[in-house]
């Protein structure tokens, strides 16, 4: 495995983010427990999670999942870079984001000082190491949130703070803040960004370079988009649907499914595997920290493993660029 820091911190991170939506859901227990177990053997060393997910079968549930494996012992705590996200509604019954009860959801300072506190019960642990805001709180001046995040860390409860979702104009306000004020500021900024979704290099990633935040991409294969999707499709497994629409149900757009069969067919002609070559182009964009990974098996979790000593030269990557062209940079990627 590879290691970079976190951003500007001195934290020393896996290039491989561990992503544990599917732990509950869709992976059991004692398989999710296995996942993470080749993880760590593998060198994988940050974990990401939620306090939402787990919300087909119960919200929490997954936190509780690695908390249980915490508890096995050994040195696992220890070795990994711990980070989870708060923001949407936790009443059971209701959909994450449709608040049930005032102040159970979003980023008030009492929310924050709730949220860590269950968070902490479910994992087992007595510190996150990453604390993120899954969304942006329109309602909720930084003013609050940064008093609520150092009350935290002075409690050791956690030790950096992140987030998800944020578009760039709130990344530069929360850290022109915390610049002001002296402190930390924001450290890391997890984003939907991969080969088809591009949008993030437009404002995003600029400002979480400009501010000194690692960059954790989400769906780094589009929800199987980019994992061979059409080979698949011929071989009869089928495409996964999952989520938000952004998955290989886009197939049926004419002009995905032609820019699909162009991916494919010029990593065929390299005899590369789509969703490793999805994954190590990830490794090459400027400010990724590393994409986040969500195996379902410890078998999933071989070919992502495999990715990191991938090395893609010039003219792939140019060729990547021609089937799945960048915005550009801002303002001439909308100005003109």
């Amino acid at each position: 495995m590879k290691y970079t820091q976190l951003g500007r911190t001195g934290l020393q991170v896996s290039r491989l983010v561990l992503g544990t939506m599917n732990f509950g859901p869709q992976t059991d227990e004692a398989t999710s427990h296995a996942v993470m177990d080749t993880a760590l053997d593998a060198g994988i060393n940050f974990f990401d999670t939620a306090n939402i997910y787990g919300v087909e079968e119960r919200k929490g549930r997954t936190e509780e999942i690695l908390g249980s494996w915490f508890a096995q012992g050994g040195d696992r705590r220890d070795k990994v870079v711990l980070a989870t996200k708060m923001y949407g509604d936790m009443t059971q019954g209701k959909a994450w984001n449709t608040p049930s009860w005032p102040n159970h959801s979003k980023l008030s300072a009492l929310n924050i000082r709730r949220a860590v506190e269950d968070s902490l019960t479910r994992l087992g642990t007595d510190h996150i190491d990453v604390y993120q805001f899954h969304h942006v709180d329109r309602a909720t001046p930084f003013e609050e949130i940064w008093q609520a995040i150092d009350v935290l860390i002075t409690q050791g409860k956690i030790l950096y703070a992140g987030t998800s979702n944020f578009p760039g104009y709130k990344i530069a306000q929360a850290n022109e803040l915390a610049a002001r004020t002296g402190r930390v500021g924001l450290v890391s900024e997890q984003c939907l960004y991969n080969l088809a979704e591009r949008r993030a290099e437009m404002e995003i990633i600029p400002a979480a370079q400009e501010y000194g935040l690692g960059v954790i991409p989400w769906s780094p294969l589009h929800q199987g988009l980019l994992g061979g999707a059409l080979r698949k499709e011929r071989e009869g497994t089928g495409a996964r649907t999952t989520g938000s629409g952004r998955s290989a149900a886009g197939l049926a757009d004419p002009a995905v499914r032609a820019r699909v069969q162009a991916y494919e067919d010029l990593l065929a002609k390299h005899d590369l595997d789509p969703g490793e070559v999805a994954l190590a182009w990830l490794l090459t964009r400027p400010g990724v920290t590393g994409p986040i990974v969500g195996p379902r098996t410890p078998e999933h979790l071989q070919s992502a493993l495999r990715a990191v000593e991938l090395e893609l030269d010039a003219e792939l990557l140019g060729a990547l660029d021609e089937i799945f062209p960048g915005p550009g940079p801002s303002p001439e990627a909308f100005a003109w």
